[in-house]
């Protein structure tokens, strides 16, 4: 009984090395379809719901220029830039220019409680399931995509802006 007990361990113990090694290189070496996001680039399709419950697409926005802002009311540099964003979105949204700030998977009452303080009037997405995180490639928040009216990333840029940053950022996405 010991015998065929130690040859039926080690038949598992291969197959256990087997299958973690094919899922360690499926993960390292997967043909991803896609190309990283870069400047010139295409952003990935989403539809996310916003703080009504109503579905907004990026398609619903093409031909326009489009700022996609991911954040969170857990990241310092979000907090700064959401009421200079709403003060951008205030200044150019007469000439066409969409604001989307996807908020990363926070509850319902915590996102509602910070857009109320800020008075945002901009359209708040929820990506409750990360799907659009993931497929955008985050590292790290805030992290603002600079969406041309032809539809392709003008400039990716991580990290906190100042007002001025954001608007000089703007100003030349509604020139193109």
């Amino acid at each position: 009984m010991g015998k065929s007990r130690k040859t039926v361990q080690v038949i598992i113990l291969f197959a256990v090395l087997l299958i973690g090694g094919y899922a360690i290189g499926s993960a390292l070496f997967a043909n991803n379809d896609r190309d990283p996001l870069k400047e010139g680039s295409m952003p990935p399709p989403f539809e996310l719901a916003d703080l009504d419950g109503s579905l907004q697409r990026l398609s619903d926005y093409e031909g326009k220029a489009v700022v996609v802002n991911f954040w969170g009311t857990f990241c310092p540099p979000c907090v700064k830039e959401m009421p200079e964003f709403e003060r951008q979105f205030q200044k150019w949204k007469d000439q066409g220019l969409v604001i989307l700030a996807i908020n990363l998977s926070e509850d319902t009452l915590t996102v509602n409680n910070f857009v109320r303080r800020f008075e945002l009037n901009y359209p708040i997405l929820r990506d409750v399931n990360r799907k659009t995180e993931r497929s955008y490639e985050l590292k790290s928040y805030p992290t603002t995509f600079f969406i041309k009216p032809d539809g392709s990333i003008m400039e990716i840029k991580v990290g906190g802006m100042t007002e001025e940053d954001i608007d000089e950022r703007i100003e030349r996405l509604l020139q193109l």
